[in-house]
């Protein structure tokens, strides 16, 4: 499966789980500990709007920019998925791209956008109740895509805690949180 196609489906799936969440559910603990729902949600879009932002060349966002959520959080993510989805249709995937890590191949930071969205749909799902697996193809490229770059230097710098065991059968999914450090 390519990237991009990885990335549209990926913001498929987290577009389903963020209209999963109810307004009692926004001051829920996540597995991020530092956020509840609300929070991890304003980042989570916040990020995607960034990364496509910067795909296009619009300048960062001054630093300590709050992103601020919608009434319908869903519907705004959908919104700052396909206008990001777009910028990356048209982008070079071999030209640098600075997301706010410093320039990088376009193909590295759309695999920040892959892994930074799927890791926060389980996030979001396991902090509301909802089912957490990702199709499972879809895991396991977004799992393959971690393992090519997610190294002890990137847990620290990305605020991943280290890998957790799991058994071998576990679902792709699964495989996948407990590598940046979730506890599935």
């Amino acid at each position: 499966m390519e990237l991009l196609t990885a990335l549209a489906q990926t913001f498929d799936h987290t577009h389903g789980v963020i209209a999963g969440v109810r307004a009692d559910q926004m001051a829920n603990p996540t597995p991020c500990t530092q956020w509840d729902v609300h929070a991890l949600l304003g980042h989570a879009l916040g990020v995607v709007a960034g990364i496509g932002g910067a795909v296009r060349g619009d300048a960062p966002p001054p630093d300590g920019a709050q992103f601020v959520l919608a009434d319908d959080p869903a519907a705004q993510f959908r919104s700052l998925a396909n206008s990001t989805l777009a910028a990356w249709t048209r982008a070079d995937l071999t030209s640098e791209i600075n997301i706010g890590a410093g320039p990088m191949p376009g193909s590295a930071a759309l695999s920040i956008n892959l892994l930074d969205t799927a890791t926060h749909a389980w996030d979001i799902a396991r902090a509301t109740g909802q089912p957490e697996d990702l199709p499972a193809d879809l895991a396991s490229v977004v799992l393959e895509v971690c393992q090519t770059f997610v190294t002890d230097e990137i847990r620290g710098f990305a605020g991943f805690d280290p890998a957790v065991a799991v058994p071998a059968d576990a679902s792709s999914t699964t495989k996948l949180a407990a590598f940046l450090g979730r506890r599935p």
